[in-house]
């Protein structure tokens, strides 16, 4: 990871063994954790164990891999292997709201979450087949930088920079409140400021190596939030009777959940205490009829293949065939935790609802349940309440409310785990929400500094002063997103789904049509990008403030419904109404849908 050719060789031919050690240092500490847990030690000094010790490493991996060199900084040198490639793009996409936030929306919600499991993981398919070998044969930097050299013209690069900006900041706010919402957990301190903590340790990461430095500390943290979400679901299920691996085996338990519901009754929240009854349902929750769960799952599948910092992954790779063999592995890896957040949001609920299980809350005492440690804990930040609203003195399934997004963090206590388990968990959360964190603000920082500052404000500019710009507008975003995520204006899943649909709304057909249709033009796709994302931010905006009731049942976590049928209208019209490319345009898109050869922009940047 040093600067050197020959430091960086050595580093790329060791990785198997530089990560094995890694993982093996991890689950030492983790060993020590526990020790120190079984001689007394407290559960905050574990907790402020675990994310010290992992910061630390992010820190000093983000430390060796720090960069002068434009290609490294926007690309990682474009040498990263496909297996560590598809482990980073992975850890870029376990986000909050993966990690975090989805078991919890399942929880609650049931099955009609299973509609961002099966548009997340399905959109890897649209990423494989669509994009991802054609924009790494193209060679670009970054999305709008493939935007403005295709159709060319700034006008064109410009409207990508601003969909691109819109949506992943949207989406930064989002993970910064998972790290809020962990450090609240964690260190004990009030979510408004755990979210600038989080920031902090984003900033390591990111800062001094750019590409190269999240790449290689995605990979670390990849390690370390798969270890996390699955230790928890092995411990429960095997307590609870369904084997080591409850993956095919947990159908009896949301039988017996059903029965147990039916048995306590589910009746509405009261309203008697103001600002508690909202946290007994989930944020932004999708419906659960066909149609709604269908376009829930296209929005989150076109936005999947929209992403920038997504996208931005396959840039990094030797080649096109690393590219394409890089997101069989990204689907791989992002299967180990979508395959588990139902059986970990199952297990869970069991635990709370099972009287046979001595962790449960609900039929016991109202006075013996607001005890309890974690109900205490996570009641003092504001997460959890529990109230005896018909004076009965029993917790029933209606008064005892908490936020989806604790339930994973909150699991292990829930469980009667070992608090050492609360630990890796807190630093599994994190990783998730760092790791994505860090894509998205370089997705935004190396936006506006290569195609907005350097493409088309100073293209005289060395590399020293765009590395410089890049990094101080690193620092202006994540501090604006700290500060948007603070003010708790919606969940971390509602936010990160606006995200998929500004990105599908106003993307997707451009960059689709730009590497498959060579007649597609520059009027065309401005069309495309200003008419799918005006027309989708129109409809968020009516619909969720109550201006007007939606289409077809289309609620606003769905605005790209709206948004990518105008855009593939506007700018198929526009380009047919308008003159053609060149020729020498026409033949570098097809050259680009050929899956070897030279990079195209190779020795443009």
């Amino acid at each position: 990871m040093a600067n050197t050719s020959s430091g960086r060789a050595s580093f790329l031919d060791n990785l198997g063994k530089v990560y094995a050690v890694y993982t093996l240092g991890f689950l030492v500490f983790f060993a020590l954790m526990a020790l120190f847990e079984k001689l007394g030690g407290s559960a905050q000094a574990i907790g402020i164990g675990f994310l010290l010790f992992t910061i630390a490493i992010y820190a000093i991996i983000g430390w060796l891999s720090r960069t002068a060199q434009v290609d490294a900084y926007y690309v990682a040198g474009r040498e990263v292997p496909a297996l560590y490639n598809g482990m980073a793009t992975a850890a870029d996409w376990m986000s909050g709201a993966s990690f975090v936030a989805l078991a919890g929306g399942v929880y609650f919600g049931g099955y009609p979450y299973l509609g961002f499991i099966v548009g997340w993981t399905g959109g890897y398919v649209l990423v494989n087949s669509l994009m991802a070998p054609y924009l790494r044969k193209f060679g670009c930097y970054t999305v709008p930088d493939f935007i403005g050299t295709r159709f060319g013209g700034n006008t064109a690069r410009l409207m990508a920079v601003i969909v691109l900006v819109v949506a992943s900041f949207t989406y930064v706010t989002a993970q910064i409140n998972a790290t809020g919402t962990i450090a609240a957990q964690t260190l004990g301190v009030p979510f408004e400021f755990g979210v600038w903590l989080g920031l902090l340790g984003i900033f390591i990461c990111s800062m001094l190596g750019g590409m190269r430095g999240v790449t290689w500390t995605q990979v670390a943290q990849y390690i370390v939030l798969i270890i996390a979400y699955l230790v928890p679901i092995i411990w429960m299920s095997n307590k609870q009777g369904f084997g080591i691996i409850p993956h095919f085996s947990y159908g009896e338990a949301i039988q017996r959940i059903a029965e147990l519901e039916a048995q306590y009754g589910l009746e509405p929240a009261l309203e008697a205490i103001k600002g508690v009854s909202v946290l007994v349902t989930p944020q932004n929750a999708p419906e659960g009829k066909a149609w709604a769960m269908v376009s829930l799952a296209i929005c989150m599948m076109a936005g999947t293949a929209s992403l920038p910092h997504i996208l931005m992954r396959y840039f990094t790779t030797p080649s096109v065939r690393s590219a394409r063999r890089s997101v069989g592995w990204s689907l791989l890896f992002i299967f180990f935790l979508y395959f588990s957040a139902p059986a970990l949001a199952t297990l869970s609920k069991l635990q709370l609802l099972d009287p046979n299980l001595a962790t449960s809350v609900i039929g016991k005492a109202f006075a013996d349940v607001s005890n309890l440690e974690w109900v205490k804990h996570w009641s003092s930040v504001g997460m959890l309440a529990v109230a005896d609203q018909n004076g009965d003195g029993i917790v029933q399934l209606n008064e005892f409310f908490m936020r989806p997004d604790i339930v994973v963090l909150a699991t292990p206590e829930i469980a009667g785990l070992p608090y050492v388990i609360s630990g890796l968990v807190a630093a599994g959360g994190l990783a998730a929400a760092m790791s994505t964190a860090d894509g998205l603000l370089l997705a935004i920082a190396n936006a506006l500094s290569h195609d907005l500052y350097y493409k088309m404000i100073d293209p005289k500019a060395d590399t020293r002063r765009r590395l410089t710009v890049a990094r101080v507008l690193l620092l202006f975003i994540g501090a604006a997103g700290a500060f948007i995520a603070s003010l708790k204006l919606t969940g971390i899943l509602g936010a990160v789904a606006w995200a998929f649909d500004f990105a599908c709304s106003g993307l997707f057909f451009p960059l689709v049509l730009g590497i498959w249709w060579k007649r597609a033009n520059a009027a065309g796709a401005i069309a495309g990008m200003a008419g799918g994302f005006l027309a989708g931010t129109w409809y968020l905006y009516m619909v969720y403030n109550g201006l007007m009731d939606p289409w077809w049942g289309i609620d606003h976590i769905r605005f790209g419904i709206i948004g990518m049928p105008v855009s593939l209208i506007a700018m198929v019209v526009v380009s047919l109404l308008t003159p053609a490319p060149d020729a020498e345009t026409q033949a570098m898109v097809d050259e680009v849908r050929i899956p070897g050869g030279k990079t195209i922009l190779a020795a443009t940047h």
